[in-house]
């Protein structure tokens, strides 16, 4: 449950369709700006009940990435 509702949470961020986010989507295709890593801190926070730092999502290449980094923090 927690990771359909954060696939669909990144794919609005994203702006793109929840059936084509997955743990291998680069990140560096996608809308993957400021104003979406701030949107995913607060994601996170949301789904995962965590805190993350942008600096960490910022190197993130994937989304199995920020997955990890979610439930690591």
């Amino acid at each position: 449950r927690k990771m359909s509702e954060f696939y669909e949470g990144m794919a609005e961020i994203l702006e793109i369709e929840p059936g084509e986010v997955g743990p291998d989507l680069p990140l560096s295709e996608e809308n993957w700006d400021s104003l979406a890593i701030v949107s995913t801190i607060a994601l996170i926070d949301e789904v995962y009940d965590k805190t993350v730092s942008g600096e960490a999502l910022e190197r993130c290449k994937t989304v199995g990435e920020i997955e990890q980094l979610a439930e690591t923090a």
